[in-house]
Parts: structure tokens; sequence; C-alpha cells
């Protein structure tokens, strides 16, 4: 969203706009249970019938915002892991590749809805584009977490096949030479490193169990938390076999309590957030 153009081709958010976009939609693309009483027992039974949020008002905000503006009219690159869950493969959203693929330019909304549809959370999300010589694609989205919780390989993976195309953007670097690469990576904050489940409590869990256990989601906190590691672990050994300091990886890994959840959107956590 930070990407999009406004009517003056000026971004139409400054990063300093984050904090209140969240503590304005936050309570209501995330609603509370009305009586903390049965919050758990909500929990649950959502979490059998369907996802714990219908995901409207984060739809309607986010199409509001970003209107009729498509992922080639964005102004920077941009590349946007989701995951397609038909075809069980990443569905990547690259500035670089829509100027070859004209089935990616899909709307910035389809693309923010779909990425930010963690299962058991949101929906999934589904729209086909349509290019003007008739081709035809459809999307079956979910979070690209699942696959990419943290983005940062398939960032560097595009920018070394533009290096590989000859880009000349980035030239005279070779594909593999990220030595020369600089790279930020900024996590969204992770729970303190402490015991979070043990095999003698996981090994009587069922399906139920590996989806809601002690109101967080067991099996979505293993494959993010793994996934996201890895990427850390991978690209940390890389820069320093290459003797380079250019890659810092930002995560605070020491939240607690309600403040470590996805959508905890009292107005109590969202103030402890903003302190963090």
């Amino acid at each position: 969203m930070l990407t999009c153009p406004n009517e003056k081709n000026r971004p139409l958010f400054a990063a300093k706009d984050i904090k209140d976009f969240y503590l304005t939609n936050s309570p209501n693309i995330f609603p509370q249970p009305g009586c903390p009483l049965f919050s758990r027992t909500t929990k649950v039974i959502k979490a059998l019938s369907g996802p714990k949020y219908d995901g409207k008002f984060l739809h309607n905000v986010v199409k509001d915002k970003l209107g009729e503006t498509r992922l080639h009219q964005t102004l920077t690159n941009v590349v946007i892991p989701t995951f397609d869950i038909m075809h069980l493969q990443p569905a990547i959203f690259s500035s670089y590749q829509v100027k070859k693929k004209p089935t990616l330019d899909a709307l910035l909304s389809d693309i923010c809805i779909a990425t930010s549809a963690a299962p058991t959370y949101l929906p999934a999300h589904y729209f086909k584009i349509q290019t003007d010589n008739g081709d035809v694609r459809e999307y079956n989205l979910i979070d690209g977490g699942v696959a990419a919780n943290n983005p940062t390989l398939v960032a560097m993976g595009e920018v070394s096949k533009e290096i590989i195309k000859g880009n000349p953007d980035f030239f005279p670097t070779k594909p593999m030479d990220y030595g020369k690469f600089l790279v930020i990576s900024l996590g969204t904050g992770t729970r303190k490193d402490e015991k979070r489940y043990n095999a003698k409590q996981s090994a009587k869990w069922g399906i139920l169990g590996w989806l809601t256990s002690g109101g967080s989601t067991p099996l979505v906190d293993v494959f993010t938390q793994a996934s996201g590691d890895m990427v850390d672990l991978h690209l940390s050994v890389v820069f320093e076999a290459l003797h380079s300091d250019k890659y810092l990886r930002i995560q605070d890994d020491a939240l607690t309590g309600d403040v470590s959840s996805v959508d905890i959107a009292t107005g109590n956590n969202l103030n402890e957030l903003v302190k963090v």
C-alpha cells in the first residue's frame, strides 16, 4: 500500500501513516468477542466452522484506499508472495515479471487481500485477470507466508533473475554476487523464545488440537516460525561466507502475552504494540 500512487503520482501513504491505519482499522478487521468469559469458546467454535474473521471490512477498506490501481503502476519495484491453493504453488506478484506476464497485472487491492489471507484467520481470495489478448488467469490465493513467511529470498531471487537477463539497473553485478547486495529484512515480531509446546502435550492432539491450543494456532505457528528462521539462517551463513556485513535482519523476538498475538485488536493491546 505504501507504493500505491496518489493523483499526483506520489505515495498514497507515508510510513508515518501506518500506525494510525492500524489503530483505526484493526478493531474492525479483527472484531473481538463482546464477552471475555466466552471468548475462548467462541474462538474454538469459529475455528471449526470457518475462518475466525469474515474479512469483509478488510476487503472494503483496502479496495476503497487502492481503487483501480494495478501492479504495474506501483511507484517502486515490489515483490509480493502469495500461495495458490488450486495449483499448490506460490504465486509471486513481481514488478519485474508483470512486464512480460500481463496475467500478473492484478489490482493492488486483490494482491493485498490475498497476501493477508492467513489460513484459519481470514478467507482465501479468488479473482481472475483477463488480458487485452484474451488470456485468462484465475487465482485462488492465501497468505504467501505459508511458503515465504520471510520473503527476503524471494526478493533476492527476483533481482538475480534480472541480473541474468542483463537488466542494466544491476550491471555489472553477477547473479550470485550477494556480497554486492544491501539487504534489510524487517520482521513483524515474534513471541519470546520460551517453551511453547512439547511432545507430550502435542502427542494427544488431533486436528482440533493442532488448529487451536491455548488461544494459539500451533500448526500455523510451527510453519511460519520454521520458514522464517530457515531463511534468516541461510542468508546469515551466505553473507558471512562472503565476508559481507550487508545483510541485516531486524526482528523483535521478545514479545510476550497479547502483544505477540496476530489478531487481538483491543485498544489496550494496540497501544502496547505502539510502544514496541
